[in-house]
């Protein structure tokens, strides 16, 4: 067991302090991991609509509707979109990382379909989002919403109008 205020010697008789480092082993990389990303829930983020996406027919052809993202938290997020019908429904970017106040415009796309016979009833966009470590590079990873970081998720329906 550890003492507080011990001196511990490493195997080439050099003195060590005991450290704690926490590492995500869910990760590729294997490098520390970020305390702020684990410890610190991700802010809000602001969507504009903010409760539902709305395509008017008729839908023989390709609609796109725009949504804006606004990080209003205090830390750098990274951001996905995930959707209920991927056939459909196509966002673009897919995901990205945004600044604190930053917003990003986002197209959403929704090909054409015979909504008489295709059920349209359970689609929706979901958008997560995560904090990034400290440090990061602006480009999004994955990985950061496979570890131990908190994600926060926001679920749009989408509503078509016939």
């Amino acid at each position: 067991m550890l003492e507080r205020g011990t001196t511990y010697k490493n195997p080439n008789n050099a003195p060590v302090s005991p450290t704690c480092f926490l590492f995500n082993f869910n990760s590729s990389y294997n490098k520390p991991f970020s305390t702020t990303m684990a410890s610190v829930p991700p802010g809000d983020i602001t969507t504009l609509p903010a409760v539902k996406v709305i395509f008017n027919a008729p839908f023989d052809d390709k609609h796109t509707y725009y949504m804006k993202i606004i990080n209003s938290g205090g830390h750098r997020i990274g951001f996905a979109f995930k959707t209920t019908n991927p056939r459909r429904l196509n966002m673009d970017p897919p995901n990205g990382v945004l600044d604190p106040k930053e917003a990003i415009n986002i197209a959403i796309s929704c090909d054409a379909f015979d909504p008489a016979a295709e059920a349209t009833n359970n689609d929706r966009v979901t958008v997560e989002w995560t904090n990034t470590p400290e440090g990061a590079a602006k480009q999004f990873r994955r990985e950061w919403f496979q570890g131990d970081g908190m994600v926060r998720r926001k679920n749009l329906p989408i509503e078509y109008n016939m």
